[in-house]
């Protein structure tokens, strides 16, 4: 034993080594998703044909697009009105922003979240959520959706009302989205990956001290 290492600590890192190179394999491949909703609150996307899943890898991490009109076109003028009133404002953390809350708004809904919900919607946008939530609930359905994949996030359209400050983004993404009934059986959707594009309306008084921008409308694109 003297001058060497027991065989059992050798073999010990041997497989510790393997279980560490293969959960660096399985983290690297992974590019996130979350959400499950298949029937949602009217103008929560519309779906473009439908890809067979197993064809259609998600793209590499950071591959998502994001829009920032030109300062001097009339969006990015309202953009800079913005900022105006609120010095903290960036078109860029406003975008991811928004991808963070399209993840979680989408995840939550078809969870029946409606914590969630109420915190990252206005009033009447959480009541029309809430209403689509309970007929499924009362229908006995159940929801999945997953976000495969982003790939274009473009603020089209800003309005400013005094110090309400109102910011379309335009959310292209690939999704799976799979309504069951009690018994198992498909309702609506299909385990096919579905390119949908959305039109999500984010509002915020910039005189609150509250950050958080709320969803105020969704429509298709």
């Amino acid at each position: 034993m003297s001058g060497g290492l027991p065989i059992d600590l050798i073999l010990f890192a041997m497989v510790a080594a393997f279980l560490v190179l293969r959960l660096r394999s399985v983290l690297g491949r992974r590019t996130g998703f979350e959400r499950p909703p298949g029937e949602a609150p009217a103008g929560l996307g519309q779906a473009a044909p439908a890809r067979e899943a197993d064809a259609l890898p998600p793209p590499p991490a950071g591959a998502v697009r994001r829009g920032i009109p030109d300062p001097r076109s009339p969006v990015g003028q309202v953009l800079a009105r913005i900022r105006a009133v609120d010095p903290s404002f960036d078109p860029a953390a406003f975008l991811a922003g928004a991808e963070g809350a399209f993840r979680m708004i989408v995840q939550a809904f078809a969870a029946g979240d409606r914590e969630t919900l109420r915190n990252l919607l206005s009033e009447e946008a959480y009541a029309g959520f809430e209403g689509a939530i309970s007929a499924r609930e009362q229908a006995g359905e159940t929801q999945r959706t997953e976000i495969r994949a982003i790939h274009d996030l473009s603020i089209e359209a800003a309005d400013l009302r005094g110090t309400i400050a109102d910011i379309t983004v335009r959310i292209v993404s690939d999704q799976v989205n799979v309504t069951t009934a009690r018994d198992g059986s498909i309702t609506a959707g299909a385990e096919a990956v579905t390119e949908i594009t959305d039109l999500w309306t984010f509002q915020r008084d910039l005189r609150v001290p509250d950050p958080t921008w709320r969803l105020v409308g969704t429509r298709p694109a």
